[in-house]
């Protein structure tokens, strides 16, 4: 069959299959992009002969497409993902971010970016990289770090075999992330014939590994010797679909479950075994269970600084772990007794190996609940405290509405407050905690699941850093709510400026005053009024009850709708009674960078630098 690079690309994306547990679906369901010259003819030409076969969608930013498609792919558990085509140049290049917050998370997500002329009859060309140490560097070469699978094709004959390399990755549970295929402009256009069996559909079994028998042996003794064990599950449970596994589990051993910011909603928060997110932004109920366990069982997680306190969470000098993790990179980690294995497969083994084993419950959550319950109805005054906005998002949203997060003071908050009462109703992207993930991966959970509303809640800092799939939601008729919390400033950096020291400074959103600083007067920021100049219908609120209300609308809604509210970023908020390492200045003349020194040492003198030992 005689077709262009492009033209063969996108029919062979359109036969790829998945497949797990008898359920088979199209791999890549549809194609995001912005056209330029470098694929304008190429993968533009190819899409629009193909349109009936791969959808594609308008973007209007580069880093913001890979973003929807992390979160289409995060929301359908990695068993599909979509493609993202860009320009030569910066538009290759504003792909970065979003393929380092792919790989952070090991989300699926194929890249296309488009490069140099592989002739170079016509070098340099426009927005060229010219590298005297070589002709072959493009500024794509900066994907290599970024991706899992890195391919450049410079000749039509290279292409069955990049497409194979990358769907092999991409399917694979253990090595899945970003994936990018370079494909300079003239070979985009350049025809070959294809052999026909390059189109031939093609499904790829994504595996449940099974646990090795005498691994989970050795787990299950090591389990049954515990007398405060301890489950800290992760995104993993999510993404193989396990959350089912882990509640027989728990509710057959009585071992509490903590979960991770990716790992939250797998026990749902009102079961008698969850005791809420651990580490730095966790509950005090499981950061107390963390520090006395002497068995961690970790699910499925990469044990990030966050959930292990900077390694600081625990502190039972003889404590273990047992890691069931489908990667043996993660298993291995806090010299873990490795259980390498899917998580659902895992819990299962566990489950029936441990028949008759159980332990009683040590911990009370009902303190915590009212602490929780407080923070939610404070009452603060004159402007509600960010807790209060999402105690009433919580509260006033069905149990199937997602919630989409990832940067400043809300995740935090988010973690340690919210009550999730379904699987996926919790969607916080924390591995990369990027700025301007919010809009855009919130317009990736509702492709993904058109059936449920989904609430963005975005900050000013991170509304400001990207905002523009807002109107690639109203193209495309795609309804989201979105909650902009405006705080004139950065408060999450801004409580850690003060935490460490530094006294909020280069925080706030001010005018630069008198004093050379930007300590002047507050800048009269409207982000309301820009929501609905990009096709948001708005509302704007200033109370917790006007906000409820608000909320009620919005689901009403059929259109993109956007709810504005201010809040006051000096509110209180509950403690962890947890730690997050961040470096204070060892010599300081202000007194509040020393003495923030000093509660830095203190703190510094329970981490640990190797936790877990060996049995």
């Amino acid at each position: 069959m005689r077709l262009t690079v492009a033209q063969a690309l996108v029919r062979f994306l359109a036969n790829q299959y998945s497949e797990r547990d008898g359920v088979e679906q199209r791999f890549v369901p549809g194609c995001l992009g912005i056209f330029g010259h470098g694929n304008v003819a190429g993968v533009g030409q190819a899409l629009l002969e193909m349109a009936d076969d791969m959808p594609y969608h308008l973007a209007r930013n580069e880093q913001g497409m890979v973003h929807t498609a992390v979160g289409y792919s995060r929301m359908r558990n990695r068993l599909q993902a979509m493609a993202c085509t860009a320009s030569i140049g910066p538009g290759s290049t504003n792909m970065l971010t979003g393929a380092a917050l792919a790989t952070t998370n090991r989300i699926p997500v194929l890249l296309l970016p488009s490069d140099v002329f592989a002739t170079r009859v016509a070098s340099p060309v426009l927005q060229e990289l010219e590298d005297p140490r070589g002709y072959d560097v493009s500024v794509n070469d900066a994907f290599r770090p970024l991706s899992r699978f890195y391919d450049r094709v410079w000749r039509p004959e290279q292409l069955p075999s990049a497409l194979l390399g990358a769907m092999r990755v991409l399917t694979d549970p253990v090595e899945t992330g970003a994936v990018t295929i370079a494909l300079p402009q003239d070979v985009q256009a350049e025809a070959y014939d294809w052999p026909d069996e390059l189109f031939a559909k093609r499904v790829w079994h994504i595996p449940r590994p099974v646990p090795e028998p005498a691994a989970l042996a050795r787990a299950v003794e090591i389990i049954r010797s515990a007398t405060a064990p301890l489950v800290v599950a992760g995104g993993g449970v999510h993404y193989s679909e396990a959350t089912a596994a882990l509640r027989a589990f728990a509710e057959a051993t009585g071992i509490p479950v903590a979960d991770t910011q990716a790992g939250k909603g797998a026990l749902l928060w009102d079961h008698p075994q969850a005791v809420g997110g651990v580490g730095a932004t966790g509950s005090p109920v499981a950061n107390a269970l963390a520090r006395d366990a002497d068995v961690v069982i970790g699910i499925g997680t990469r044990y990030s600084d966050f959930t292990t306190a900077s390694r600081s969470a625990f502190q039972n000098p003889d404590v273990r772990f047992v890691n069931l993790n489908v990667a043996g990179f993660d298993a291995a980690k806090h010299a873990g007794e490795m259980l390498v294995a899917d998580a659902r497969a895992g819990l299962e083994a566990l489950t029936a190996a441990l028949a008759g084993h159980r332990v009683e419950p040590s911990w009370d959550v009902t303190a915590w609940n009212g602490t929780v319950d407080a923070a939610f109805h404070l009452g603060h005054q004159p402007l509600p405290a960010q807790t209060e906005v999402l105690g009433a998002l919580n509260e006033e949203m069905a149990a199937t509405d997602v919630v989409v997060q990832a940067a400043g003071s809300m995740p935090g908050d988010l973690q340690m407050l919210w009550r999730a009462r379904d699987a996926k109703q919790y969607h916080v992207e924390y591995a990369y905690s990027c700025m301007g993930y919010e809009i855009a991966g919130a317009l990736g959970v509702k492709m993904a699941a058109p059936e449920r509303e989904v609430f963005a809640l975005v900050g000013d800092g991170s509304y400001l850093m990207m905002a523009s799939e807002i109107v690639t939601a109203v193209s495309e008729g795609i309804k989201l709510n979105l909650v902009i919390v405006q705080n004139h400033g950065f408060a999450s950096i801004g409580a850690l400026s003060e935490s460490v020291g530094s006294q909020r400074f280069g925080t706030r959103y001010r005018y630069r005053g008198e004093s050379g600083r930007l300590d002047g007067d507050q800048l009269p920021v409207d982000l309301a009024a820009n929501a609905a100049s990009l096709g948001a219908e708005v509302i704007r609120v200033s109370t917790i009850e006007e906000f409820r209300a608000a909320i009620a609308r919005s689901r009403a809604s059929e259109h993109t709708t956007a709810i504005h509210i201010e809040t006051d970023p000096l509110a209180p908020v509950p403690s962890s009674e947890s730690w997050w390492d961040v470096p204070v200045a060892e010599v300081a003349q202000l007194d509040s960078t020393q003495q923030a020194r000093k509660t830095y040492e203190t703190n510094k003198a329970n981490q640990r630098p190797l936790i877990g030992r060996k049995p």
